[in-house]
């Protein structure tokens, strides 16, 4: 009996990583190239954008909210970012001196967390549906990129560009090791701070937090400019990794696969349920899907199909969990 409900329990909490571990050897037999290490770095680096921001995302699900902006946060800061960091030339687009990278790295973040704010206040104190507040900041944030240049923004310098293209000691991609101190955060957060498990009590319950003594709109505010500055990091090694900015398509749609990559890795959609080595496993699984299905030569728009269909099944799963639960 006890060993049934260990293996169960093991399975509970491991399954999304032998999950992970199967589609990796199915891609493997499928095409042998996909388990190079050549490979595999290409498809972390692609998937460190996006991871950084399921990072952030996570936090608002696991408080019972969503946040709709990030991917065009991600181009409001990747365009704001770039734009100061640009090297002298016709195409400038700022009449000013080319500005040390750590500037134009903490203007974009700071976008982010000016939008983070208004985020927060609107779901915390105006009582907004994270929905629908996170939904118009998506609006006004690619238009404001918009506004700010109507062209892509290039001819960055080589210190700004180190954060999303760089490599320590030659090999190792920057822009991973920075996936990976965001993972760091978000784990340390949830596993050892007041901060963290706050989060998880407004989630399950945010009345009895509020009972408990949780300052409720001080923990959504800080959950959102958490995700919004999780965004703008997104947006500033998205424009270093591609030497460039472009107000309509930095960023676009990846808050969608920042969510899906949350959701599968079992962040509960009802809110109190996150694990940081979930989550994880959820980035890579899409990273897998993504990498692998274009290897296999799978059109874009089947892609999309089995995506979202993983993401569906997903949350059918959480949703089946938690009916079980009650």
């Amino acid at each position: 009996m006890k060993s049934a409900e260990a293996r169960k329990k093991f399975l509970s909490d491991n399954g999304i990583w032998l999950v992970l571990i199967a589609l990796v050897i199915l891609v493997s037999i499928l095409r042998p190239a996909f388990a190079t290490m050549t490979n595999l770095q290409t498809l972390l680096t692609g998937e460190s954008v996006k991871g950084v921001l399921a990072f952030g995302v996570c936090m608002a699900i696991l408080s019972k909210g969503t946040d709709l902006s990030t991917g065009s946060v991600a181009g409001l800061s990747a365009v704001v970012s770039a734009s100061l960091c640009q090297m002298e030339g016709g195409s400038k687009l700022l009449k000013m001196g080319t500005m040390p990278a750590i500037c134009g790295i903490l203007a974009g973040v700071l976008v982010g967390v000016i939008v983070g704010a208004a985020n927060g206040c609107m779901v915390a104190y105006l009582h907004l549906h994270p929905f629908i507040a996170t939904l118009g900041t998506q609006l006004i944030c690619r238009a404001l990129a918009k506004i700010y240049t109507n062209m892509p923004v290039s001819n960055l310098s080589s210190g700004f560009r180190f954060l999303g293209s760089g490599k320590i000691a030659g090999f190792f991609p920057m822009i991973i090791l920075v996936f990976l101190i965001i993972f760091a955060a978000v784990w340390f957060m949830l596993t050892y701070t007041q901060f963290g498990k706050s989060v998880y009590a407004v989630g399950g319950n945010d009345q009895a937090a509020r009972v408990a003594g949780i300052n409720v709109e001080k923990t959504l505010v800080l959950v959102y400019i958490w995700c919004s500055f999780c965004a703008a990091l997104g947006g500033v090694l998205l424009a270093g990794r591609a030497a460039s900015a472009d107000p309509a398509n930095s960023g676009l749609n990846y808050e969608l696969d920042a969510i899906a990559a949350a959701t599968v890795g079992g962040t509960s959609q009802t809110g109190g349920i996150c694990r940081p080595s979930g989550v994880l496993a959820g980035i890579l699984i899409m990273g897998v899907i993504n990498n692998g299905l274009v290897m296999l030569g799978v059109d874009d728009n089947m892609t999309n199909v089995i995506k979202g269909l993983i993401i569906i099944g997903s949350v059918a799963i959480d949703m089946r969990k938690n009916a079980v639960k009650k």
